[in-house]
Formats: C-alpha cells, sequence, structure tokens
C-alpha cells in the first residue's frame, strides 16, 4: 500500500500536502498511509477518489506485495541449506505450511519441491562420489567437486527465483508437477 499511494501521487506530481487537500485527509494521515498504516474506510475511499483509481486497486496491490514478501523470505530460508544439513527444505518448508495465504502456499511448495531436487540430487552425488573417484583411480577427492557443484547450483536457483519474484511475482525455476 505505502509503495502503491507514493507511486500514484509522484506519478500524479504531487506533494503528500497536495494529495491531503485533494483527499480532504489530514497531511499526518497521508505520511502514515505512506509509511505503511492500514488504509481502509473513508481514508481509503478519498485517496482512491483523489488519486483516480478504484479502491479494490490500493487494496490488491497490498496483498499482492505481502505475498511477493512471504514469498522471498520462504526463498531465501533454502540458503540455511549451506550451514544446517537438510535445512534448506526444513525452514522453507516450515514456513510454507505456517502461511496461510494460498499462493503463498503455492509458491512456497514449489521453492520446497525444487529444494528436494537438489538435496536429493546432492546426497547421490555424495554416496556415488568415492566409487566413481575409486574407478578411474583419481587421487583428487571428487566429493570436493560436487559440494561446490552443489553450492553455486543452489545459490544459482535462489537468485534466480528472487530475481523472478521481484519482476514477475513468480519463481523461474520450478517443477512442471508439485508433488508436494
Amino acid at each position: 500500500m505505502k509503495n502503491q499511494v507514493k507511486a500514484l501521487r509522484e506519478a500524479k506530481n504531487m506533494t503528500q500536502s497536495e494529495l491531503a487537500k485533494q483527499s480532504g485527509l489530514s497531511l499526518r494521515t497521508v505520511q502514515r498511509v505512506e509509511a505503511g498504516g492500514i488504509l481502509k474506510g473513508f481514508s481509503l475511499k478519498a485517496l482512491a477518489q483523489a488519486l483516480a483509481v478504484n479502491p479494490e486497486h490500493l487494496i490488491s496491490h497490498t496483498i499482492e506485495q505481502e505475498n511477493i514478501q512471504r514469498a522471498k523470505i520462504i526463498n531465501l530460508s533454502a540458503l540455511s541449506g549451506i550451514i544446517i544439513p537438510f535445512g534448506g527444505v526444513i525452514i522453507p518448508l516450515i514456513l510454507t505450511y505456517q502461511t496461510q495465504d494460498p499462493k503463498n502456499k503455492e509458491l512456497g511448495k514449489s521453492i520446497v519441491g525444487i529444494q528436494i531436487i537438489l538435496a536429493a540430487i546432492f546426497s547421490a552425488s555424495l554416496i556415488i562420489s568415492p566409487f566413481v573417484q575409486k574407478y578411474f583411480s583419481l587421487n583428487f577427492p571428487l566429493f570436493i567437486v560436487a559440494i561446490i557443484m552443489f553450492l553455486s547450483l543452489k545459490i544459482l536457483v535462489i537468485i534466480s527465483n528472487g530475481m523472478s519474484l521481484n519482476k514477475k511475482h513468480d519463481i523461474h525455476i520450478k517443477l512442471k508437477t508439485n508433488f508436494l
């Protein structure tokens, strides 16, 4: 809401005082709304009318922004898998199931699904690497290559999905079918 009201006001080249005067609200109310205060009732209608938009536009944008913020937190929590074994699956899963919003829940399930696949591939590569190392008589510990590749891929997926959440309000790397 804060960004939407401020963005609409700035797009119309209005100051906060001008918006307050045109809407019939106090300057303090406009400042509070732009700082993230809850917009409802008369203030919602007055600001929507002054900005020449439907009140639903201001409310729906607020809900969508909150959804994206929760999905960003779920996506970033997957980084915990770098420090805590399987933390990249467990923590996003907990955050996903704690949310009540259906869109957040679906985005969270997609994020967790990708992290489960990555964790399974990583685990399998760690199990297989000593056998491959022995078969090819390699002196270099092959599991280090698997760890570096896993960490790089995990960070790449998290960054890619985070950028996509910012731009498109959806994740970029996801499974075609969600198994959660």
